[in-house]
C-alpha cells in the first residue's frame, strides 16, 4: 500500500484553510467513510490526503497504480473511490471498466481526477463508468463538495436499501401468513362434501400484498357458510386489517353463522369500532345447502354472486350492503338463490370483475363460465381464460371460488 502523508506536513497545500466539513447526514457519519485514493504520483496522493484529512475524513488509503488498487478493493470496498485517469499500464479508464463488470462495485461512486479537457475525453470517461469528475490541478473546494455530496448520497442509498430488505422481510412474513389463514384444498373438500359439492379455488396474493380473504364455516346439516372478503388499500396495514376482519368471522361465526345477515351486521358493528376512519372492507358472505339446493347470502358492496344453472344462462345475486366498517348500525338483508344439482356458483373477488368487464356486472365472467363449463372443461378452463385478464391486475389480489353441487343425490 502506498504511503499516505499527514494533514500537518501540507497544511499550507492549495488552500487547506477552510471551514470545516458540513453533512447532510446526522452525526457527520460520512467522515467515518472508507475513501481509496488511486494516483501514480506520491505528491498528488500526498496533496488529496491532505486536503480530506484536514477536512476531518479519517478512514482514507492509497493506492500508486490500478492493479493496486483493484487488490485494495477485493480485499476491502470502500465508499468512495478518487481516481486518477492518466497512469502508467493500467489506467483508470480500464480501472473504471473492470469494476463496473463486476456485481458487488457497479455502484461504488468514482470520482475521476483529470486533466482532459475535451469532450471527447470527459465522454470517454463517463463511457467508461466514471461517476463524476474533478479538473487538475485540484481545488479544495470543489474537491471537498464532490466527495461528500458522493458519501451522502451513498450512505442515503444504502439506508434506502437496508430499509427495502427490512419491509420486505415484513411483507414476506406477512404473506406467509395470510395463505395459512387460506383454507387448504384438503379444508375445502371436506366442507364442501358434506354438502354435496365440489369447491375449488384459484386464489392470487399480491407481492405487496393486499386484503383478499375468503374462507368456510363448518355449519352441519350439509351446509356450509362461506365468505369472500376485501379490505381496501394494500400492503401491511391491508393485511393487518384482513387478519383483524378474519379473527373476528371465527369469533362471530359460531354465534350468527346461520343467518348470512346477521353475521355481516353483528361483523360491521364489530369493524367500525376496530378500523380507522376511512378504512372499509366489501364482503360477500353465504350459506351453501346442499340438502335445500340454495344458497343464501347477504353482501356488503362484494361483487355479485353467480350461479349457472342447467340452461346455460349465468343469474346473479345483489351486492347492494354498504361496506365493512363505514357506517355503524348498518342492517343488510339476506337474499336466496337457487343452486340446481350439477349448477355452479361462483363467488370472485372485484378485481376479477373488474378486469373483465368495466361495466361491473359480471356478464363478461358469467358467460366465460358458461362457455366452459358447455364445452366440458370446468374450473381448469375457466381458470386458464381468465389468464390474460388476470394479468392486467396483477398488482392486486383476486380470487375466483368455484362450487358445483352433485349432479345426483
Amino acid at each position: 500500500m502506498a504511503a499516505g502523508p499527514s494533514a500537518a506536513g501540507l497544511a499550507d497545500v492549495q488552500g487547506s484553510d477552510g471551514p470545516p466539513c458540513e453533512c447532510r447526514l446526522p452525526d457527520c457519519t460520512v467522515l467515518d467513510c472508507p475513501i481509496l485514493v488511486v494516483d501514480d504520483t506520491a505528491f498528488n496522493r500526498a496533496l488529496i490526503g491532505a486536503i480530506l484529512a484536514e477536512a476531518g475524513f479519517r478512514r482514507v488509503s492509497f493506492a500508486a497504480g490500478g492493479p493496486e488498487a483493484l487488490a485494495m478493493i477485493e480485499a476491502a470496498l470502500p465508499d468512495l473511490l478518487i481516481l486518477d485517469i492518466m497512469m502508467p499500464g493500467m489506467d483508470g479508464f480500464e480501472v473504471c471498466r473492470r469494476l463496473r463488470a463486476m456485481p458487488e462495485t457497479a455502484d461504488l461512486p468514482i470520482l475521476v481526477q483529470t486533466a482532459l479537457s475535451s469532450g471527447e475525453d470527459r465522454n470517454r470517461a463517463f463511457a467508461a463508468g466514471t461517476t463524476d469528475l474533478v479538473s487538475k490541478p485540484l481545488e479544495r473546494t470543489e474537491l471537498l463538495a464532490r466527495v461528500r455530496v458522493h458519501l451522502e448520497d451513498r450512505l442515503l442509498i444504502r439506508r434506502l436499501q437496508t430499509y427495502r430488505a427490512r419491509v420486505e422481510a415484513e411483507l414476506s412474513i406477512a404473506r406467509s401468513m395470510h395463505e395459512h389463514l387460506l383454507p387448504t384444498p384438503a379444508q375445502s373438500a371436506v366442507a364442501a362434501a358434506a354438502a354435496g359439492c365440489r369447491l375449488r379455488a384459484h386464489s392470487v396474493i399480491s407481492p405487496h400484498l393486499g386484503g383478499d380473504l375468503w374462507g368456510l364455516l363448518p355449519l352441519g346439516r350439509r351446509r356450509f357458510g362461506v365468505y369472500l372478503l376485501n379490505v381496501a388499500g394494500r400492503g401491511v396495514s391491508a393485511a393487518l386489517n384482513a387478519f383483524r376482519l378474519h379473527t373476528l368471522l371465527q369469533e362471530l361465526g359460531p354465534v350468527h353463522g346461520e343467518d348470512a345477515a346477521a353475521l355481516l351486521t353483528a361483523l360491521n358493528d364489530r369493524a367500525a369500532g376496530l378500523l380507522a376512519l376511512g378504512e372499509k372492507a366489501t364482503m360477500t358472505y353465504g350459506v351453501v345447502d346442499g340438502e335445500a339446493g340454495r344458497f343464501i347470502h347477504a353482501s356488503a358492496d362484494g361483487a355479485p354472486p353467480m350461479i349457472l344453472g342447467n340452461d346455460g344462462g349465468p343469474a346473479f345475486g345483489s351486492a347492494t350492503g354498504l361496506p365493512i366498517g363505514i357506517v355503524p348500525g348498518t342492517r343488510y338483508r339476506s337474499e336466496a338463490m337457487t343452486l340446481p344439482r350439477g349448477g355452479v356458483l361462483a363467488l370472485y373477488s372485484v378485481a376479477v370483475l373488474e378486469a373483465l368487464d368495466a361495466g361491473g356486472t359480471g356478464i363478461g365472467l358469467g358467460w366465460m363460465i358458461a362457455r366452459a363449463v358447455a364445452e366440458g372443461e370446468g374450473f381448469d378452463a375457466v381458470v386458464r381464460s381468465l389468464g390474460f385478464a388476470l394479468g392486467q391486475v396483477s398488482g392486486d389480489d383476486h380470487t375466483l371460488l368455484w362450487i358445483e353441487r352433485e349432479a345426483a343425490g
